[in-house]
C-alpha cells in the first residue's frame, strides 16, 4: 500500500518536473522550491490548527509534532533517492528545501519554547526544548531506516 502511494507521488511529481525540464536552470531551481513551499506552509498551517483545536492550547502540539514528522519525512526522502539515486536535483530541491523546509520550521519552536518558559511551564518548555532536538534526530534516523526497507 506504501509502495503503491509512494509510486503515484512520483508520477506526479515526474509530470511536474517534466515541465521544469524545459525552463531555464536559473529559473527552475527557485520554481522547484516555491512548487513546494506553497504546500508544506499550508500543510502545517492546517495541521497546527487541526492539533490546537484537538489537543487544546497549552503545549505546541502542533509545531512538535509537525517538526518530528517533517524530520521522519526527510530522512526517509533524503534516505530513498540517495540509495535509489533516483532524484532529479529539483525533485531534491522541491520536497527537502520546498515542502519540508516551509513544513517544518525552526522560528516557531523558538518562539513556542520561550513562550513556556514565559509562562511559568517550565517542565512543558523543557519537554518541549529538549524533546524537540532528540525526538526529531530520531524520527530522521526512523525515516532513513524505512527508506532502506523499501530498497
Amino acid at each position: 500500500m506504501l509502495a503503491s502511494l509512494l509510486n503515484s507521488v512520483w508520477a506526479g511529481l515526474s509530470k511536474i518536473l517534466g515541465l521544469l525540464v524545459s525552463i531555464d536552470p536559473a529559473i527552475r531551481a527557485p520554481l522547484a522550491i516555491a512548487l513546494g513551499a506553497v504546500p508544506g506552509a499550508l500543510c502545517r498551517y492546517y495541521l497546527n490548527l487541526w492539533f490546537t483545536r484537538w489537543l487544546g492550547a497549552g503545549f505546541p502540539f502542533g509545531t512538535f509534532l509537525i517538526n518530528l514528522t517533517g524530520a521522519l519525512a526527510m530522512g526517509f526522502f533524503v534516505t530513498l533517492t540517495l540509495e535509489r539515486a533516483i532524484a532529479s536535483p529539483d525533485l531534491r530541491l522541491l520536497i527537502a528545501v520546498g515542502f519540508l523546509g516551509s513544513y517544518t520550521t525552526f522560528s516557531t519552536y523558538a518562539l513556542d519554547t520561550d513562550t513556556l518558559f514565559r509562562n511559568g511551564t517550565f517542565g512543558y518548555g523543557l519537554f518541549y526544548w529538549a524533546g524537540s532536538a532528540v525526538l526529531g534526530v530520531i524520527s530522521l534516523e526512523v525515516g532513513s531506516f524505512l527508506a532502506k526497507r523499501l530498497s
